[in-house]
């Protein structure tokens, strides 16, 4: 999977982030069971931010999930009855790691401040008494250190969106250069989402397969219109012509850092089981797992799709293609996954932007919706 807060780099990243920030007032949560206590607590903090409140634990995580949304940060005392400040912190910590967690405590007991640290996640602890001034820093901080990350979230998820959105344009694009081929790259993205699902492989695999998938013929935005719409059969030169695209899809995306892994992958999607492909005549094992299933997708689509030389062929003529082929042109056992799927493939064919919006993995990601 693609590592954006590696691969993205922006200039005054800081600046953007704390641009983001709401200037509403964020929300604390404060826990104690001596009243006096939580009145202090609240005297110190009622001014700069919203406050909820609970006298123990248990009560303090049954205001935590009601507003759990809102909640940036928690200043829970430690020996309180019905649910110690410990666990109820530990319990916070796996709904919502990101929450500033702040114990107060009057035990100064290394093991168990040591625990707390440890699996509650905790931000900072604070030995009783306590001074308002010093907690109101500590708070501030951390407040601080929620908004930033919070913020750093959000625009990474707006830049996957991004990525995602230029990923789905660019095959559109070289889709429209032939109107024979219209929607053949996301076909083929969801066919191979399709089988490699069923295959069981785990999801950052299927993300980099659909990424593939959608660019598997970049490559023929470098090939003459002529040659790619040309409504007979290519001459043996315009065929070498044609052969090219895997290496340009290679040569186009292996410089670009977020999408240089799957290059390879890009290039080898003509390549044969039995080593008569191109452009290197690789062999079984030697083709990257994803091209041997985009191969098999892609020559489904290219069968049951009309072109400018012939009509589409029909599914049952396509899926005994691929039974005849299977072991020369196309991985024995991937080939034989995809003909017991044919009923799902066929049913995707039939309806292929629904489908798409269920097997995507980038398109949910980015919480959009094909259009």
């Amino acid at each position: 999977m693609l590592n954006l807060e590696k691969d993205f780099h922006i200039d005054g990243m800081d600046d953007i982030l704390c641009a983001r920030i709401q200037s509403t007032a964020n929300t604390i949560l404060l826990v104690d069971d001596e009243i006096n206590n939580l009145q202090l607590l609240k005297r110190t903090f009622h001014r700069k931010y919203k406050i909820l409140t609970a006298s123990n634990g248990l009560e303090g995580l049954e205001v935590f999930k009601a507003n759990a949304d809102n909640i940036s940060l928690i200043v829970s005392d430690h020996k309180m009855p019905v649910m110690e400040g410990t666990e109820f912190l530990e319990k916070v910590n796996e709904i919502a790691p990101d929450v500033i967690k702040i114990l107060l405590t009057g035990f100064a007991d290394i093991e168990i401040l040591s625990d707390a640290v440890n699996k509650c996640n905790l931000y900072q602890y604070i030995l009783k008494p306590f001074e308002p001034e010093e907690l109101s820093r500590i708070v501030e901080t951390g407040i601080n250190k929620y908004n930033l990350s919070s913020s750093k979230s959000a625009i990474l998820k707006d830049l996957k969106e991004l990525f995602y959105k230029t990923i789905k344009s660019i095959s559109s694009a070289l889709d429209s250069k032939d109107p024979y081929t219209h929607g053949h790259s996301l076909r083929v993205t969801l066919y191979s989402l399709i089988l490699a699902k069923e295959l069981g492989f785990d999801e950052k695999l299927l993300e980099e397969i659909e990424t593939a998938g959608l660019l598997h013929d970049i490559g023929k935005i470098a090939i003459p219109q002529c040659i790619l719409c040309k409504p007979g059969k290519l001459t043996d030169e315009e065929f070498a012509v044609m052969k090219l695209h895997p290496n340009n899809s290679e040569r186009l995306i292996m410089s670009i850092k977020k999408l240089s892994g799957i290059s390879s992958w890009l290039k080898a999607h003509h390549e044969r089981w039995d080593g008569r492909g191109y452009p290197d005549g690789l062999k079984g094992d030697e083709i990257p797992l994803s091209s041997r299933i985009v191969a098999i997708a892609d020559t489904y689509d290219a069968m049951t799709s009309t072109r400018s030389y012939r009509k589409a062929l029909s599914h049952e003529v396509a899926i005994e293609e691929i039974k005849k082929c299977s072991g020369s042109q196309f991985d024995p056992t991937f080939a034989e996954k995809f003909v017991e799927l044919e009923a799902t493939i066929k049913a995707a064919k039939e309806n292929p932007e629904d489908y798409y919006y269920k097997y995507s993995y980038l398109q949910k990601e980015s919480n959009l919706k094909i259009v």
